[in-house]
C-alpha cells in the first residue's frame, strides 16, 4: 500500500504536479524535502529518480526535459542545496527548456535567526526564472491554502507554455515524516491543456506581412542564419525550399540540425579567411534569424560591423538583438512564419548564393587536403571521430573547444546534435548528456573535453547510465581553447587561464564501472573506434590524448591554408 505525506501542503504540490502532467521528478536526498519525496516516490503517475549532487541533478533533469520537451521537476532540501541548481536554471532560461524547481524551505519564523540549513530562498533565481511561486503555510489547522493552488497552477502552466524554468518554494514545519494511506487534498483538473502546434497559433496579418515580402522580393542579398534548433522535418523542408532562391544564402551550425549541400554549414571556415572586400561582398541586405544561440563569434563580429539594412527575428517569445540592428520581431513559430511568407515571395535573380557556395566548395577541398597531411592533433581527432560516427545516433557536445571544432566538419545527416549553448558553460555537459540518454531511444554519444569532463565528474555518480552510452573524451591537458584565442597567451599567466593538468579518466571509470579505452595517435584512435559503438554490458569511455603544445599551431595553420 502506498504512503503519502500527511502534510497537506505537500499533498497539494503533489496533486498539482500530477494534474499538470509532471511525469518525472529528479530528487536530491535531504530531510526538509521528506514530505514531497514520500509523495513523489509513492505516486503511480510519477517516475522518481534520485541523484545526490544537486548541480548534477539539475543538469540531468535539463537533459531529460531537452529531449522530452516536457517539464521535468527537481526537488531538493533547504539551504545551499537549492543554490546548486542555479547553473542549470540559467541554461534552461536561455535555452527555453521547461524545468520545474521545487525547493523545500524552513517556515518564515525560522529564517535569519541562526537555524541550520536556512537561507533566503524566496525569489533566489529572480534574474533567470519565468515565475516564482512562493507558497505559504496554513495559518491554522482549519484554514485553507490561500493563493497556493493558484500559484502552483500558474507556475506549472508557464513551464509548459513558455518552455522555461519556474521555481516553487515550499515551507515545511516539522514533523516531516508523518504519512497517511490516502490523499485528503483534492485539486481541480486542468481544463485546457497547453497545445503546441501551428493550428493553435494566431497567424500574422497578411497585409502587414506583405510589406516585408515586398522588401524580400526586391533584395538580391538575403541571409538566413539558424542557431541551435531541435530536429524538425518541417524546418528542414522549408529551408530546403528557400534555398532554391539564388538570392538567399542559408547559414547553419552543427547544432542547427538541418542539412543541405547549399547551406553554409561551417561559418568560420567561410569567414575567417576573408579580407575586407570579401566581407563587404558577403554583407546581406536582409538578415533573417531564428533558433537559439549562435556559436560562431566571427559571424557576430561580422554582422555587428557590416550591419544589414533589415534584421528580422522569428520566435514566439524572445528576440535578442544579437547583431545590434534588430528591426522586426515576428512573434510566431518559424514554421508558421515561413508557411505564410512563402505565398508572398518570389525568387530574385542574383549571383549571391552561387558565389558563396562556390567559395564553400573551394574551402572544402583545402580542408581535406590539409587534413590529409596534418600531424596528429585535436583537429585531426575530430575528423576521425566524425567519420566513424554511426548513423542515427544522438550526439551531445560539451562547450569550449569541442563545440568549436565540431563546426568545422560534416556530421552524418541522420545525427541529432545538442549542446548547452544557452549560457555556453562547461559545468553540466556530462550530466545533461546522461539525462538526455535516459529518455532517448537512439544511442547517445557524448563528445567532451577534459576540463569539462573533470569539472562535472559527479555526473557519473548516477544509477541511470545506460549501457549504450558512449563518451569520447579529448584530453589536451587542460583548456586548449586558451592557446588559440587572442589574449591569454600574450600574458605571463597562461597557466591560470588554461588549467594545465596530468590527469586521466581511468580511475573515474573504474570507480563508476565504465569500460575504459584510450588512444594516443591517429592509428590507435581509428582502431579503437572500430568496436567502440558495439553492444556492451557497460557504458564505454574512450580517452584520446592529443599534444597540448601542437593543437593551437595546427589550427592556426589550418585557417591560413584556407586563404
Amino acid at each position: 500500500m502506498p504512503q503519502y505525506p500527511k502534510q497537506e501542503l505537500a499533498q497539494l504540490v503533489l496533486q498539482q504536479c500530477v494534474v499538470n502532467e509532471i511525469e518525472n521528478v529528479v530528487i536530491s536526498p535531504g530531510s526538509r524535502n521528506a514530505p514531497l519525496t514520500i509523495g513523489f516516490v509513492n505516486h503511480s503517475k510519477i517516475k522518481a529518480l534520485s541523484i545526490v549532487d544537486e548541480r548534477s541533478a539539475a543538469f540531468f533533469a535539463l537533459g531529460m526535459a531537452q529531449q522530452l520537451q516536457k517539464p521535468v521537476a527537481l526537488l531538493c532540501s533547504s539551504g545551499s542545496a537549492l543554490l546548486n541548481y542555479y547553473p542549470a536554471v540559467a541554461e534552461a532560461f536561455y535555452s527555453n527548456i521547461p524545468l520545474v524547481v521545487i525547493s523545500a524551505d524552513r517556515p518564515k519564523h525560522l529564517i535569519d535567526i541562526g537555524d541550520g540549513q536556512t537561507i533566503r530562498q524566496e525569489n533566489v533565481f529572480a534574474n533567470h526564472i519565468l515565475y516564482n511561486a512562493n507558497l505559504e503555510e496554513k495559518k491554522t489547522e482549519s484554514s485553507d491554502f490561500g493563493d497556493n493552488e493558484i500559484k502552483l497552477e500558474k507556475a506549472l502552466q508557464i513551464a509548459k507554455e513558455k518552455k522555461g524554468p519556474v521555481h516553487i518554494n515550499v515551507p515545511f514545519d516539522e514533523p516531516l515524516y508523518d504519512v497517511t494511506n490516502e490523499l485528503s487534498v483534492k485539486v481541480k483538473e486542468v481544463e485546457q491543456p497547453i497545445k503546441d502546434s501551428l493550428l493553435d497559433e494566431i497567424p500574422l496579418e497578411v497585409d502587414a506581412l506583405q510589406k516585408f515580402a515586398d522588401l524580400w522580393n526586391t533584395s538580391t542579398k538575403k541571409m538566413v542564419l539558424l542557431g541551435s534548433y531541435l530536429p524538425d522535418k518541417m524546418i528542414q523542408t522549408q529551408l530546403s525550399h528557400i534555398v532554391k532562391d539564388p538570392s538567399v544564402l542559408v547559414l547553419t551550425e552543427t547544432t542547427s540540425n538541418v542539412y543541405h549541400d547549399r547551406f553554409i554549414n561551417s561559418i568560420d571556415q567561410l569567414i575567417i579567411p576573408l579580407n575586407e572586400e570579401g566581407l563587404k561582398d558577403l554583407q546581406p541586405d536582409i538578415l533573417v534569424t531564428f533558433g537559439g544561440m549562435v556559436v560562431s563569434k566571427k559571424i557576430k563580429q561580422f554582422l555587428r560591423k557590416l550591419k544589414p539594412d533589415h534584421h528580422w527575428h522569428i520566435d514566439k517569445f524572445n528576440a535578442p538583438d544579437t547583431y545590434h540592428c534588430l528591426s522586426r520581431h515576428f512573434e510566431v513559430s518559424p514554421q508558421l512564419f515561413f508557411s505564410q511568407f512563402f505565398f508572398l515571395t518570389k525568387q530574385k535573380d542574383s549571383g549571391y548564393q552561387k558565389k558563396w557556395i562556390d567559395i564553400k566548395n573551394e574551402r572544402l577541398i583545402k580542408h581535406n587536403n590539409f587534413l590529409r597531411t596534418a600531424e596528429f592533433s585535436d583537429l585531426q581527432t575530430f575528423e576521425v571521430i566524425f567519420k566513424a560516427l554511426p548513423d542515427h545516433v544522438h550526439l551531445q557536445l560539451s562547450n569550449s573547444s569541442v563545440i568549436r571544432y565540431s563546426q568545422l566538419f560534416d556530421i552524418p545527416l541522420s545525427t541529432e546534435v545538442f549542446c548547452n549553448r544557452g549560457t555556453s558553460g562547461i559545468d553540466g555537459s556530462t550530466s545533461t548528456a546522461i539525462g538526455a540518454a535516459l529518455v532517448q531511444e537512439r544511442q547517445t554519444v557524448f563528445l567532451t573535453g577534459d576540463v569539462s569532463f573533470l569539472y562535472d565528474s559527479n555526473a557519473l555518480w548516477n544509477n541511470y547510465l545506460k549501457n549504450d552510452l558512449r563518451i569520447i573524451l579529448v584530453n589536451n591537458s587542460g583548456g586548449g581553447i586558451f592557446r588559440f584565442i587572442p589574449g591569454p597567451k600574450s600574458t605571463n599567466v597562461l597557466e591560470y587561464f588554461e588549467t594545465p593538468h596530468h590527469l586521466n579518466a581511468s580511475h573515474l571509470c573504474e570507480m563508476h564501472t565504465l569500460d575504459y579505452f584510450s588512444a594516443k595517435n591517429k592509428t590507435e584512435l581509428i582502431n579503437e573506434l572500430v568496436t567502440f559503438y558495439k553492444t556492451s554490458s557497460k557504458p564505454k569511455l574512450l580517452e584520446v590524448f592529443t599534444p597540448a603544445n601542437e593543437n593551437a599551431k595546427v589550427l592556426k595553420n589550418y585557417f591560413l591554408n584556407l586563404i
